[in-house]
């Protein structure tokens, strides 16, 4: 039992955040993409990241796993772009390391999702016996060339005014 609940509806709970966080996120990147600050879904992303990782230290476990490494990263992540947003309010060189912070986080998450999908999903997990690793590498490559191309246009393209952080 995690927090007085089975570990399946814990896993379940767990699961939601990630997955709310995820699309919040990807609704954040559109933002930057497109210059502009989506404040409501900027602090849904963030929010849920922190829930998701936070969660994620709450499952048994006997040994320090990749997880552990990933959540631990994604924090450390996550207290960079919130104090770029709040305390630095994206001034200068903090606008670039809010994106950057922001989009590594959401990359990190996806990456997850991504892997357990893999592991969970039927028809994908059947993918690796008759295919090896390949589906798995092709969908990690497909999603880090995306994120890529994403930093790169938010980097350029988000300057929000002070109006937008208000």
């Amino acid at each position: 039992m995690v927090l007085g609940m089975s570990l399946p509806a814990f896993t379940a709970v767990h699961v939601l955040l990630s997955l709310l966080g995820i699309v919040a996120g990807f609704i954040v990147m559109w933002g930057l993409v497109r210059g502009i600050l989506l404040r409501g879904w900027t602090w849904l992303f963030l929010l849920m990241a922190i829930a998701t990782s936070v969660t994620g230290f709450m499952f048994p476990v006997d040994a320090i796993k990749p997880s552990h490494v990933f959540g631990v990263i994604t924090l450390v992540l996550l207290a960079l772009a919130i104090h770029a947003l709040v305390v630095k309010r994206l001034e200068g060189r903090w606008r670039t390391a809010y994106v950057v912070a922001a989009m590594l986080t959401l990359y990190l998450n996806v990456v997850v999702l991504i892997v357990q999908m893999f592991q969970k999903v039927a028809p994908l997990a059947e993918l690796e016996p008759t295919h090896g690793q390949w589906p798995l590498l092709a969908a990690q490559g497909a999603a880090l060339l995306l994120f890529v191309m994403a930093t790169a246009l938010g980097t350029v393209r988000f300057k929000p005014s002070p109006m937008h952080l208000a």
